[in-house]
């Protein structure tokens, strides 16, 4: 589990496909403090495993999935990542809680100046669109930021200049592809309504078990 504060922007060293799956080398060093085999780290919103530390890096294994379903399906040596330690048990919570499964891929469809920050506009996959709310927490590329506005083609966030300068919204332009991850709390509460739609459904649609053919049957009719 993590928080959306990114730690450190680390560079992808290299992308080396296996099969359907892949290993990523990322070039880091804030997130190596205290590293171990076994951690969580997330990149760039996707929570992935360390199978290798060395000095100056670390390496994950990425299934299937994950390259299908996130931006790291198309890393390449040189791409820059936003990377973030697993929360520690009594650390400050300064984000929303981050849980590293991103939930679809948005475009930037624009970005403005808005007096000493930055409005930048996304699409809003048609995944996350129930999850996506004003004033609600969103997770782009592991950063946790604030839904401003939202509208059936987009949702817009504010980025502080702070921000800017320590994630890679700092690189962000028009056209770029990011990974987000709705608010754990809207997941689940959007999951409880499709439950409860699909079995009003289910009832409705379910033969009674007493029909005019059964009286018939019985003699009744």
């Amino acid at each position: 589990m993590f928080t959306g504060l990114v730690e450190e922007v680390g560079v992808v060293r290299r992308m080396e496909r296996r099969g359907e799956g892949g290993r990523l080398s990322v070039q880091a060093q804030v997130v190596l403090e205290g590293a171990k085999l076994g951690d969580s780290i997330a990149v760039s919103g996707a929570c992935l495993t360390v199978v290798d530390l060395r000095q100056g890096g670390f390496t994950v294994d990425c299934m299937p999935e994950t390259l299908r379903q996130t931006t790291l399906g198309s890393a390449a040596g040189g791409d820059r990542v936003n990377l973030e330690r697993s929360l520690a048990v009594g650390g400050r919570m300064g984000g929303h809680l981050v849980l590293g499964h991103v939930d679809a891929v948005a475009e930037v469809l624009a970005v403005e100046r808005a007096g000493a920050a930055w409005g930048v506009r996304f699409s809003l996959p048609a995944e996350i669109r129930a999850c996506i709310a004003p004033k609600g927490s969103v997770a782009i590329d592991g950063i946790s930021l604030t839904v401003i506005g939202v509208d059936e083609d987009g949702f817009e966030v504010g980025i502080i200049p702070h921000t800017l300068k320590e994630t890679t919204l700092g690189w962000v332009q028009a056209g770029l592809r990011v990974n987000v991850e709705a608010d754990v709390l809207a997941r689940y509460v959007q999951r409880a309504l499709d439950v409860r739609r699909e079995d009003g459904e289910h009832r409705t649609k379910a033969p009674s078990g007493l029909t005019e053919e059964l009286l018939r049957e019985q003699g009744f009719v």
